[in-house]
């Protein structure tokens, strides 16, 4: 009976361990990522393209550490705002990459969802232009039902419009595009759906 007993127990326990074997090991999702564009302000004349450059590459050697991903930025060396979008879990880690890269913390953050890019088209400037509609009157359905109509009156100004990105939160839309001129991108977007930018910035991009 008690060699009967320790038989009935050993197959079951092998019969239990060969099921767990043969299930798939369980993994922790890695933390989801969110899009951001930050920004900083460094002042009139204080900021060039190469300051930028160089600390953004920073940034590429720095943002592993803290699971970022930048991917673009531009820079209006008139006024020293530099405009960052990366990808990240949260805005922690993006400062703390900024910190200790260069040490240049941005002002604000924008938590964004974009737009379908396009291509880049000629040698036109590029231009950001700054919708600021207020928190809960806009969707990412409206601005992308504005931008189809962007997109069908453009080439009439010459424009090229690149992509845009919704902080749903704030009601802010940022648009990037390539103009002869700021008034083509401003005459665009009021032909095609009457939503006037509150700014239009010329800057140079880099990645």
């Amino acid at each position: 009976m008690k060699v009967f007993f320790v038989f009935t127990a050993f197959t079951a326990l092998s019969l239990f361990s060969s099921q767990l074997s043969a299930q798939p090991a369980k993994f922790d999702k890695p933390a989801s990522k969110n899009l951001y564009i930050d920004v900083h302000h460094l002042g009139a004349g204080k900021v060039t393209a190469k300051d930028v450059e160089a600390a953004h590459q920073k940034d590429l050697e720095t943002q592993q550490k803290y699971g970022v991903n930048f991917i673009k930025y531009w820079i209006d060396e008139a006024n020293g705002d530099v405009y960052c979008l990366s990808s990240s879990a949260d805005t922690q880690s993006i400062r703390k990459t900024h910190a200790e890269a260069h040490g240049l913390l941005p002002a604000k953050f924008y938590q964004v969802t974009p737009g379908q890019e396009e291509s880049i088209k000629g040698k036109n400037d590029f231009y950001l232009d700054l919708h600021q509609l207020g928190a809960g009157k806009v969707t990412a359905k409206d601005v992308a039902g504005a931008h189809q109509k962007d997109l069908a009156i453009q080439k009439k100004y010459g424009v090229n419009l690149i992509n845009y990105w919704l902080d749903e939160k704030t009601g802010t839309i940022m648009c990037l595009a390539q103009a002869p001129d700021s008034t083509a991108l401003i005459n665009t977007h009021k032909e095609a759906h009457g939503l006037v930018p509150d700014r239009v910035i010329k800057v140079k991009q880099g990645q």
